[in-house]
């Protein structure tokens, strides 16, 4: 039984180590050829059709003046600026209201009374649309900053290489230490998953936009239903994404962390909801995958810290254990080293971040069985500063 005990151990702990192998090779390989958007800057349109920049703020009176003047100071000459106010109690309203009467690009948007089926942020990009008159559309969050050619350059590459949606990864910012240490660990899978080899492929259905920078043309936007679609959706960004790749429009998924940079988790609590955020209504919504990935989360990061110290301690057959232990010691090395390459080449944060992978480890993994174990119970997401019900059919309700 111990032998037999001891061999199901080896291919597990096998399996992690081929996991991990796949991921060093995988985002090695995605860094080093996914496009950026310096590579296509240099073209030149003769064209340039109106944009509108939409802007839905809700309690972002630390961040509004700062993206709203980065949107402001935008070398492309044919833009507007809608800002709207997704009933803020700080001081953005006010904010937003007095750099508007300072300049005429900005249009500032107070948004009506929620239905109760919508999410904030969604029915907020919603009356941006309706006040808009561009003929492209480019959402993009209250908490970014902009390179003062980030819109020239996006337009050019969007409009040559024929595009129906342009979207670009941004640099995320961070203050934390916990989310700079857990960053870097959850990157390696949301790059995996919707890496731009993945969504810039036609024959891939994988889609997905980065919610801190997006185009897509007015006519496109409407016949992927607008974010009326995707009104219950917390995850926006990502739904509209999917949507434009079911409808076989041409998404180009760009590096753009030199012209955008977007704050991420504010502090570990926003951190932790954020993880839920994405969790919850996994579980709700196919619960034998999600406890699959649960399951996998947990072998994958946990699992060989948790062995070791029997490793150590238990020599009972000496090459079996040797070998396992063997095995223990490089998957661990590889997933330090994924995560130094993630925070060094995919972040663009210093690689010391990647040190701490064993916090990130612990807290996605934790996240993951908490909201498992909870998922009939606690069902409630905050973000930006709204709490939300989800129901067993994905509806989020504002409580």
């Amino acid at each position: 039984m111990i032998f037999l005990a001891l061999g199901i151990i080896l291919a597990i702990n096998f399996g992690i180590l081929a996991c991990w192998t796949y991921f060093l090779v995988f985002i090695s390989w995605s860094i080093s050829k996914s496009p950026k958007l310096e590579w296509t800057a240099r073209y030149r349109i003769k064209s340039k059709p109106k944009v509108s920049i939409i802007v839905p703020a809700r309690n972002e009176e630390e961040t509004i003046l700062n993206c709203l003047q980065s949107l402001l100071s935008q070398d492309y000459d044919n833009y507007e600026v809608i800002a709207i106010d997704d009933s803020s109690t700080d001081k953005t309203p006010s904010i937003i209201s007095e750099l508007s009467e300072k300049n005429h690009r900005l249009i500032a948007v107070k948004a009506p009374s929620r239905p109760e089926d919508w999410i904030g942020k969604n029915w907020a990009c919603f009356q941006g649309y309706q006040k808009s008159s561009g003929e492209i559309l480019l959402f993009t969050d209250a908490d970014t900053v902009h390179k003062t050619d980030s819109l020239s350059s996006a337009v050019n590459t969007m409009i040559h290489g024929e595009l129906d949606a342009l979207t670009l990864v941004p640099k995320l910012i961070c203050y934390d230490i916990v989310t700079k240490f857990t960053l870097p660990v959850l990157s390696i899978f949301l790059h995996s998953r919707y890496s731009p080899l993945r969504v810039n492929n036609p024959k891939n259905k994988i889609g997905y936009f980065f919610g801190s920078f997006y185009l897509i043309s007015k006519t496109n936007y409407e016949k992927i239903g607008t974010h009326e679609k995707v009104r219950q959706e917390l995850v926006e960004d990502g739904a509209l994404g999917r949507r434009v790749k079911e409808q076989k429009m041409k998404l180009r998924l760009v590096r753009g962390e030199n012209y955008v940079q977007a704050l991420w988790a504010r502090d570990p609590s926003s951190l932790w909801h954020a993880l839920r955020r994405i969790i919850i209504p996994l579980h709700l919504q196919k619960k034998k995958s999600a406890m699959m990935v649960t399951a996998f989360i947990f072998f994958i990061l946990l699992e060989p810290f948790l062995i070791l110290p029997f490793t150590l301690l238990y020599f009972g057959d000496f090459l079996l254990d040797g070998l396992l232990l063997t095995i223990i010691l490089v998957t661990i090395f590889l997933l330090l080293t994924c995560s130094v390459v993630q925070s060094h080449f995919g972040l663009l944060q210093k690689s010391i971040y990647g040190l701490g992978f064993v916090l990130g480890c612990t807290v996605i993994t934790l996240c993951f069985l908490i909201s498992a174990f909870n998922s009939k119970g606690n069902k409630v997401v905050k973000w930006r500063d709204r709490s939300y019900f989800i129901d067993t059919k994905q509806h989020p309700f504002h409580l």
